[in-house]
């Protein structure tokens, strides 16, 4: 069978969303990531109407702008301001009577089917977004190995069933290469440069599923070229796929163009530079984080993110990838994944207690 069409089968099926547990419960309200909304995902389901969201050459987004009752606007809209100014202002609900909520759109597709909370500055006209999706388990768990092992912040928040995401700022790949990558002042080089340091990030943490619309290029001038970081935006796919390559970005068709500039631009020696350049960084950002991570470890060892399948797979791929039977005997997906960030960043930690 064909690569490709093999990953797009593997990934075609809709992945189950897995619950916050007890004991992850306690690892997040220990990091400050636990907070009590007066709002759930669920609430935002009882919408009254809804309209679709058009882009700029009037074709279907599928989001969709949903509207309330006005006994419940009010409240509604109260609730999700709060939300955002904890999000981004840490309690300083001073700063509230400059802010409305402009939309409360719904996704059609996707996983989470998140909704997208808009937000407009009433003194500069500036606008803000933040997502509230389902809670899963397994992009929580993306969203913390990206705040530990990325060069990367992410700012989100749960409670029980409901998590909430800022914005990641950033042209989304597909759209890039539409759109953007012919440019004058792109700086092509750099970006295979960031490509293969991004596929680098993905493969040792475990993050799967990266096709150029689950990441965004974020574009910095830098005196007279431009800086580029990849940042994905996806992390349902984190630990959870049974097939390694599923790990590496470089095998979705969707990212050929990005490897061809690899491939034409850097050369094999760069390309094991820039490689060998990301695992030591990545290095420095565990010692930094060694014992949050090893309780983030500590907690998914306990915890069900995938299932018995897609686990004795990847244990075997990983096994005869790094030469080494000892994934063979580990029980849980983090095991795994703390075996193999062990030995991919040549780390000497012990296995958490």
């Amino acid at each position: 069978m064909d690569l490709h069409r093999e990953f797009e089968n593997i990934i075609s099926k809709k992945k189950p969303s897995f619950p916050i547990s007890k004991q992850f419960v306690v690892y997040l309200a220990r990091y400050q990531r636990y907070f009590h909304f007066d709002i759930t995902y669920n609430d935002l389901l009882r919408w009254d109407a809804s309209f679709p969201v058009l882009d700029l050459s009037g074709k279907d987004t599928l989001w969709r702008t949903v509207m309330y009752s006005r006994s419940e606007q009010v409240e509604i809209n109260d609730s999700l301001l709060r939300i955002y100014v904890y999000l981004t202002a840490e309690l300083e609900h001073t700063v509230m009577e400059h802010l409305t909520v402009e939309n409360v759109d719904y996704c059609l597709f996707g996983n989470s089917n998140p909704f997208r909370i808009k937000i407009r500055n009433l003194l500069n006209d500036n606008y803000d977004y933040y997502y509230i999706k389902r809670a899963d388990a397994s992009r929580v768990y993306g969203l913390e190995l990206e705040e530990m092992l990325s060069p990367n912040k992410v700012f989100y928040l749960v409670n029980e069933d409901t998590l909430v995401e800022q914005h990641i700022s950033g042209i989304p790949g597909d759209q890039f290469l539409k759109h953007n990558v012919d440019e004058e002042g792109q700086h092509i080089v750099r970006l295979a440069k960031e490509f293969v340091k991004f596929n680098q990030r993905c493969f040792v943490r475990l993050l799967g599923d990266m096709r150029s619309y689950n990441f965004v290029i974020d574009m910095t001038p830098d005196f007279d070229q431009m800086q580029y970081r990849i940042r994905a935006i996806d992390f349902d796919q984190q630990s959870y796929e049974g097939r390694l390559k599923v790990y590496l970005p470089q095998f979705f068709k969707e990212n050929f163009e990005f490897v061809d500039m690899a491939l034409k631009l850097l050369g094999e020696n760069s390309v094991t530079q820039y490689q060998n350049e990301e695992r030591s960084l990545m290095r420095r950002r565990v010692g930094a984080s060694r014992y949050q991570l090893q309780r983030l470890i500590k907690t998914m060892r306990k915890d069900h993110i995938t299932d018995a399948g897609r686990l004795g797979i990847l244990k075997r791929e990983l096994a005869e990838y790094h030469n080494n039977k000892g994934f063979l005997r580990l029980t849980s997906m983090g095991a795994v994944l703390y075996k193999h960030i062990n030995i991919c960043l040549e780390l000497n930690l012990n296995p958490p207690k």
